[in-house]
């Protein structure tokens, strides 16, 4: 070939692995500047402070869900169907956080992931503090469950902006080969959070009893969830920007004067315009299915084994509820000891493998499952909740990593929380109400059983389209190692790749 020539298209059919060599030749080379060694150290930091407010999260969500029998008697009328009832006013929540998705997301991407955070661990904590003050229906009659239902929105709204963020967070301060496993946390302080609830409510239902849970005591959990979400917020608000953040943010900033009023708190804003929703929508449709499939086949099988068990237990079953209570909590002690592991596994095998490993479970395993709850033992409850939480602890621990890497970094941020909250609004938080209305008009306690089935199909089918992003960059980021001599080989490999 004449190098002054052109490259004749057909050669590169003939000879594919000329194309190879001009695709390196003409790829972008990384330099050693370009690429973020990380600090040990910050990233724990960070990694707690993301985990912990997370926690803190679902905590208060928790309350709310292992409460749900004792709230439909509080908040709703008697003759009604009040445990359906309480879960519609769960549900209720999740109709705004699309809306949460929407607001946050977009400037957690202009100003910075800190503040938004930091602005929805507020908004949560107030929201779960109220709720503990609200006059039953007794007191104030219809009144009651609208103030219930207003809290929950606040709620809802600011929860919008949480998991989008915060997994944002982690995965833009993680080293790339080891991202997975800094993930996990992010669902350990979920399962924290949601144990803390469970053992708090147990404690009281112990020591209460039906009648003073009813009369007070169910509003100790939220009063107290109020001032925990203070030091998620400490946590949060001491951490600088994600180094991700930071150089796009630098990028985006030409002039001196936008230089001077950054001041280490980078905002992409000053000199950008914002980028418009619908250009998101636009530019990442496809992707924004994908994640909508993956978030909604996870969130089904979530918020049933977290959220629903326990009241299918107790009201379907007729199961004690201090003994529901202590099988759930062994299951998600059990699943926290090893998330950690997961995280290591998908780093090294791959998010794929772990997420189909779980998706499969779940078609497989479940109605097996449900059968075993219908013994009437708690060794053979215990069994089914193990089961089915091996089975969700390989999505726990892998679908942090997952999600963020889908989207680049100018719009990640926003598109998470768009994707996100739109699958939890639709399929997570109606799942517990879809369930119980499912067992309600149908007699069939295996009918849950049979909905988490097939979500797990079409959480099979996306795993199926997703690309393997495992110890790869996240897109329109620099690569991130863990230490100076990963960069010189990274650097050194970009440098000696063959060329003609």
């Amino acid at each position: 070939m004449n190098h002054e020539d052109p490259p004749d298209p057909a050669a590169f059919k003939r000879h594919p692995h000329l194309f190879r060599a001009v695709r390196r030749r003409l790829a972008p080379r990384v330099r050693r500047s370009d690429i973020t060694v990380t600090d040990e150290h910050t990233v724990r930091r960070a990694t707690k402070a993301a985990a912990v407010g997370n926690a803190m999260e679902w905590f208060d969500f928790g309350i709310y869900a292992y409460l749900a029998v004792t709230i439909g008697k509080v908040f709703f009328p008697a003759g009604s169907t009040q445990l359906l009832a309480s879960f519609t006013a769960f549900a209720a929540s999740f109709v705004v956080r699309p809306l949460g998705g929407l607001f946050f997301g977009p400037l957690g991407d202009r100003i910075g992931r800190k503040k938004v955070l930091a602005l929805t661990m507020m908004l949560m904590a107030l929201g779960t503090f109220c709720i503990g003050l609200v006059p039953s229906y007794s007191s104030i009659g219809v009144a009651s469950p609208v103030l219930l239902l207003v809290c929950r929105l606040v709620q809802g709204f600011s929860t919008g902006g949480e998991y989008g963020g915060a997994a944002t967070f982690i995965s833009e301060y993680a080293p790339d080969k080891r991202r997975g496993f800094f993930g996990s946390f992010l669902e350990l302080g979920t399962l924290s959070g949601y144990t803390g609830a469970a053992a708090l409510v147990l404690v009281l239902n112990t020591t209460l009893g039906d009648d003073a849970m009813v009369d007070w005591g169910w509003r100790i959990p939220f009063l107290v969830g109020g001032p925990i979400g203070v030091v998620g917020l400490y946590l949060r608000v001491k951490l600088d920007e994600t180094p991700a953040f930071q150089k796009r943010a630098a990028e985006m900033s030409h002039s001196p004067e936008a230089s001077e009023r950054m001041r280490g708190e980078p905002r992409l804003s000053e000199n950008v315009p914002q980028k418009e929703l619908k250009s998101i929508f636009a530019e990442q449709w496809r992707t924004l299915l994908l994640c909508i499939g993956l978030v909604a086949a996870y969130n089904v099988t979530d918020y049933m084994l977290l959220s629903y068990m326990p009241a299918y237990l107790t009201d379907a079953l007729g199961y004690e509820n201090s003994m529901e209570l202590v099988a759930a909590i062994i299951a998600m002690v059990a699943m926290a000891l090893v998330i950690q592991r997961v995280g290591h596994l998908n780093d090294r095998f791959g998010r794929k493998p772990v997420l189909l490993t779980g998706m499969i479970g779940f078609l497989v395993l479940t109605v097996p499952a449900f059968a075993l709850f219908q013994q009437g033992s708690f060794v053979a409850v215990l069994i089914g909740l193990l089961v089915l939480g091996a089975c969700l602890v390989c999505l726990l621990g892998t679908m942090s990593a997952t999600l963020p890497a889908l989207f680049p970094t100018d719009v990640r941020y926003g598109s998470l929380s768009i994707g996100y909250n739109v699958a939890t609004a639709l399929f997570g938080g109606t799942a517990p109400g879809v369930m119980t209305y499912l067992v309600d008009s149908t007699g069939d306690k295996l009918a849950p059983a049979y909905y988490a089935s097939g979500a797990a199909v079409l959480g099979i089918v996306a795993v199926l389209c997703m690309k393997e992003t495992a110890q790869q960059p996240l897109e329109g980021s620099p690569p991130s190692v863990a230490t100076d001599e990963e960069a010189r080989a990274l650097a050194r490999a970009q440098t000696n790749e063959p060329t003609f």
